[in-house]
């Protein structure tokens, strides 16, 4: 990826190094987020559903626990540009729509962090909360990606924040209140199917913002695409599930299979028109 010469957003709230202890958590919908986000990430989510069924309140308390460490802080830079390119694309794409864009912020943190949906500890991976509208990621996972997942690439790490920010457009558009409402009294694999189309939509949302990012800004180089679309298909809940499990059930997808997600985010890649990502209604 072309980078470098990219601007830097504003919007990057730096917690690293900071230390984040709490008392015992409450249970509520911010922790059923994050047991489904670490589903995502082949974490088993009883680890943290077990976390949240006390009844007390959070209690956090952040002390500063040494510098960022020095590797992390070009990393740091590129997250700061990639955000601020998602957030030329969408100001641009919601002008067009007759609307304003609301911009995201994008925190970077060590280990744990406090967000609006609960308190997250690294292994759940990169998440958005729609109740803070912030992006929550320990650049660390970047090499759980790379090692882990073996998915490595700048255009790979881009992807999974284009693919959060995708969310954050969802929550802007009124998509994710929609989905949450239709969810309610459903069964466990009808929520899962929701969730998935979701998931898919904010796949082709951060394939629509490469189309705009590559050939506004040709930022994108050769091989880009192919490190994205390999970084979609690693995450695909069926390799992880094979991974983790040693066997795959697709009642139990939250996010899409390797197949599915490389599909959608391809068709965002190639059409460009947010229009074309309902997910929900495709066959």
């Amino acid at each position: 990826m072309r980078w470098r010469e990219g601007r830097r957003s504003e919007n990057v709230e730096d917690r690293r190094g900071m230390r984040v202890s709490r008392g015992v958590v409450g249970g509520g919908i911010g922790t059923i987020i994050i047991a489904l986000v670490a589903m995502y990430f082949g974490v088993d989510p009883t680890i943290i559903l077990n976390q949240g069924v006390q009844t007390e309140s959070t209690s956090v308390t952040p002390s500063f626990n040494g510098q960022p460490r020095e590797q992390d802080n070009e990393l740091a830079d590129f997250v700061s540009t990639v955000l601020a390119d998602t957030e030329d694309v969408w100001h641009e794409i919601f002008r067009r729509m007759g609307r304003t864009y609301e911009e995201p912020t994008l925190v970077l943190f060590t280990d744990a962090a406090e967000s609006a949906c609960g308190f997250a500890q690294s292994a759940v991976g990169p998440f958005y909360c729609p109740g803070d509208h912030k992006v929550y990621i320990d650049l660390s996972f970047y090499h759980d990606l790379k090692e882990r997942f073996q998915a490595p690439g700048d255009f790979a790490q881009a992807y999974v924040i284009a693919h959060e920010v995708g969310h954050h457009v969802q929550t802007l558009l009124g998509i994710s209140r929609k989905v949450r409402s239709a969810q309610e009294g459903l069964g466990e694999t009808e929520i899962n199917r929701l969730s998935v189309l979701q998931e898919l939509q904010a796949d082709c949302l951060a394939g629509v913002w490469a189309y705009h990012a590559g050939r506004t800004r040709n930022i994108i180089e050769e091989g880009d695409i192919e490190e994205g679309l390999n970084a979609a298909a690693s995450i695909g809940d069926d390799r992880i599930q094979m991974q983790s499990s040693g066997y795959v059930s697709p009642e139990s997808f939250t996010h899409g299979s390797s197949q599915q997600r490389v599909q959608w985010f391809r068709h965002g890649i190639k059409s460009g028109d947010l229009e074309d990502c309902d997910t929900f209604s495709a066959n």
